[in-house]
């Protein structure tokens, strides 16, 4: 029988035992961080060569040089003509769809007038190069390539860099094929702490890019913490996670399978079932013991639900989606009769999967939303990747002379009211005289 917790919402210490399931402080292991440090400390320090070295210890094979790390362009191509039709037109649909709904989160420049003829605005440029961490440790992504790529892309980037671990040397084709179609501009076989700090810092190889994006394991995240501010980050991603809340009329089969399409990623990840009906919560676990046996991945599976996973029996469907607020997922299934209605009050999620039919694979890989996602409660004040995560904003102000003189009296008696002189006489040069 497969183990997993189970909670119910009236118990006296709900909340405390909520909160202790949902503790994730991994990101701030002390000896995590002295690795990272330390890594990043090594390619500051050696560039190039720290790369070379890190990648025979971490990843198990070692490049003669810093140009065997990078991956020719024309290998790219090579891996999208070798993938077999099936893969080719699974990639361009997921593509067009991510590209698609892209093109819906583009933001645009925009001004006003005022009457003295003051202009005011905001005016939308793309970052010059972008950095694109593509995990491939325990699984290979080609998904993330498209999620992290496509967005940059539509955003008008003109520069993609990716990076993605290669353990034993290996090459995953369809990570190469997705990258050729989303028109990755070079590529380099490193992964890890090393590949955040080369992005972040550069190399003689490796160009520094501004921002650094995608999903890793715990020594990417530290590393991208520790760089931020040299470059700037989407976020800091913990394990994966899904929420289902369930009314208890969707097949228990089907919510034990959309437990376990999270728990298979890692032992870490984390699965919980919200649901009012106490059987349910009966009927679920049985479809667990069914099913984990014949999972490829089950012994990753039985450890997250073992460590992580729950199965929460609530009062009601309100009290559902009050804890749903709390827990802040990164996945959030609905599966209930009115999802629409019931997505109204969710106020904290990274993405919502709305009706008993929608899967959450379905955003992973082809829906078109990205699966680049707030994990670890961050949803309560973060977003999913998207376009915006490409585009700076600059505020445009252009005074007329009416504007100089009338804004320029209030801006002087801030500013002095502060003791910034300097501040206000540059304000005072451009009054007009009265």
């Amino acid at each position: 029988m497969a183990e997993i917790l189970r909670l119910d919402s009236e118990t006296a210490d709900f909340q405390e035992q909520l909160e202790a399931l949902l503790a994730w402080e991994s990101v701030s292991n002390g000896d995590v961080n002295d690795t990272v440090n330390d890594i990043i400390a090594g390619v500051r320090a050696s560039g190039d060569q720290a790369l070379i070295d890190f990648t025979g210890r971490f990843d198990g094979w070692s490049p003669a040089s810093a140009q065997q790390l990078e991956i020719p362009v024309d290998r790219l191509q090579k891996a999208w003509n070798a993938i077999n039709d099936e893969q080719r037109t699974a990639l361009q649909t997921a593509a067009d769809r991510i590209t698609s709904y892209a093109e819906h989160q583009k933001q645009q420049d925009w001004s006003y007038e005022e009457a003295d003829g003051t202009l005011l605005g905001q005016q939308i440029t793309a970052l010059d190069r972008v950095g694109l961490y593509v995990p491939g440790g325990k699984a290979a992504y080609p998904s993330s390539v498209l999620m992290n790529a496509i967005p940059a892309r539509v955003a008008g980037v003109p520069e993609l860099i990716m990076v993605v671990p290669t353990p034993q040397g290996e090459l995953n084709e369809l990570v190469l094929a997705a990258a050729h179609i989303a028109s990755v501009d070079r590529v380099f076989a490193i992964g890890g702490a090393q590949a955040v700090a080369a992005l972040a810092y550069g190399t003689k190889s490796v160009p520094a890019v501004d921002k650094i994006v995608g999903p890793g394991n715990i020594y990417v995240a530290t590393a991208k913490r520790t760089v931020f501010g040299q470059v700037g980050i989407d976020m800091v991603a913990g394990p994966s996670e899904i929420l289902v809340i369930c009314d208890g009329e969707t097949d228990p089969d089907w919510i034990a399978m959309d437990l376990f399409s999270q728990a298979e990623h890692d032992e870490d990840a984390q699965s919980i079932l919200l649901t009012q009906d106490a059987a349910f919560v009966d009927r679920v676990a049985d479809s667990i013991d069914k099913l984990l046996p014949q999972m490829e991945r089950r012994e990753i599976i039985s450890i997250a639900l073992r460590e992580r996973g729950a199965l929460i029996h609530v009062k009601d469907l309100d009290e559902a989606v009050k804890v749903a607020n709390f827990i802040a997922p990164e996945h959030l299934e609905l599966s209930v009769e009115d999802p629409q209605t019931m997505a109204k009050e969710i106020r904290h999620a990274g993405a919502i999967f709305m009706g008993r039919y929608t899967s959450e694979p379905l955003g992973d890989y082809c829906a078109g939303p990205n699966h680049v996602l707030p994990t670890s409660r961050t949803a309560r004040f973060s977003s999913p990747l998207g376009v915006y995560d490409f585009q700076k904003r600059s505020s445009l102000i252009m005074a007329s002379p009416q504007g100089a003189d009338r804004l320029g009296r209030t801006a002087s008696i801030l500013a002095r009211g502060e003791g910034l002189t300097a501040h206000a006489r540059s304000a005072e040069y451009r009054l007009q005289d009265e």
